[in-house]
């Protein structure tokens, strides 16, 4: 469904063994349809909560983005990262704007927390939801049922490089891809365990190795390494190209994938284009040894050609806040929320992106309703 282990080096309590139920939340919309889903998300929160009755949320806003960018030079203020650590989890929308480059964008706010709070495991399941038309619904007549797990920490986005002779005809532009022992060793780990609970127990580890014989063969290597502990788990090699095709002809052959931050962040967005859409899409970054808030988010980034519009799709949205419900052991919650989801896409409730006509607060209410026991919204 989600979020199958997100803890395997500890997981939190059972519900029944938690006296203190209340959460606090760090919420950054920032920008383009990232207000208008994180806002949907918190109402369906919101909703759930009065129905569980057993947990509360206390949502802190941040107004860090692009705006506050031209305004001050910065996307969040020096201490950011301390006024997030408070927090049990973190809640994010998108960030990018038009008139901002997205290096500028992206280094100013997302990665510093990713990285900053070594959130080293990007969570992306996928699956083809009810209502929803795939395009692979004649090679999967089943529906997909994926896990991408992103190494969320080095790698490509590791911030290794530089420029220099800019303008002149020797200009040279370097970016070094960085890969540890300890970072390609805990994200196969993490990979593994995902792979044992989860009922196929089948990991495809990506890399392309028969080019980038250094870092794409030390992965190999960390494969096997790590691979030998886990003999209930099956598990093969998929170069990156290769692996395209494979989730386009053979999609049931798939079912974990474990790949680097750069491959796998490619990888995600195909899986969920061949799910329906990239608006219904969730990932989380993970500490899986909880020294710091995760950090969950919708992966369809700012997307400014709707923003405003109203037809933004909030079921990414809906999905991220389930895999934050059971980061925080709130397991019950989230299948709630999934179901009420289902319901309403099933009802035919769709934006435009899966061929709808449904608002953005259309989705949203029918999903608020869903969870307060009405019966399945009809489209």
């Amino acid at each position: 469904m989600g979020l199958p282990i997100a803890n395997p080096v500890g997981q939190c309590a059972d519900e029944s063994e938690m006296t203190d139920r209340t959460y606090r939340i760090a919420a950054i919309p920032a920008d383009g349809i990232g207000p208008e889903v994180v806002e949907a998300a918190l109402e369906a929160l919101e909703s759930l909560a009065a129905v569980d009755g057993g947990f509360r949320l206390e949502v802190r806003h941040f107004d860090w983005g692009s705006a506050r960018y031209h305004r001050t030079g910065s996307y969040m203020p020096e201490d950011g990262l301390e006024q997030l650590r408070a927090h049990d989890a973190i809640l994010f929308g998108a960030v990018g704007a038009p008139d901002v480059p997205d290096h500028i964008s992206l280094w100013g706010l997302r990665l510093p927390i990713c990285q900053g709070f070594d959130q080293y495991a990007n969570v992306r399941p996928t699956r083809v939801l009810p209502g929803v038309r795939s395009p692979l619904r004649d090679l999967a007549p089943g529906g997909l049922d994926w896990l991408i797990i992103r190494e969320n920490s080095e790698g490509e986005y590791a911030g290794h490089g530089g420029r220099a002779h800019r303008g002149m005809p020797e200009e040279v532009a370097t970016e070094t891809a960085i890969f540890t022992r300890r970072g390609v060793e805990r994200i196969m780990r993490y990979a593994f365990e995902c792979a044992r609970a989860r009922p196929r127990r089948h990991l495809t580890v990506v890399t392309k190795s028969n080019a980038q014989r250094f870092g794409m063969v030390f992965w190999d290597e960390m494969a096997a390494m790590v691979g030998a502990e886990y003999p209930d788990v099956a598990w093969d090699k998929e170069l990156v190209d290769a692996m395209t095709v494979r989730m386009v002809r053979a999609p049931q052959s798939l079912d974990t994938i474990v790949a680097t931050n750069l491959h796998a962040d490619i990888l995600s967005d195909l899986a969920a284009a061949l799910a329906g859409s990239l608006g219904i899409a969730p990932t989380g970054n993970v500490d899986p040894e909880r020294r710091a808030p995760s950090m969950f988010e919708p992966i369809h980034g700012s997307a400014f050609d709707i923003t405003g519009k109203g037809i933004a799709n909030p079921v990414a949205s809906f999905w991220t806040a389930s895999l934050m419900l059971e980061h925080l052991g709130e397991r019950g919650a989230a299948a709630r929320l999934m179901n009420a989801v289902e319901l309403v896409c099933a009802a035919g409730i769709l934006t435009p992106d899966l061929g709808g006509r449904a608002k953005t607060k259309d989705v949203t209410r029918a999903v608020c309703e869903a969870l307060k026991g009405s019966n399945a919204p009809v489209a």
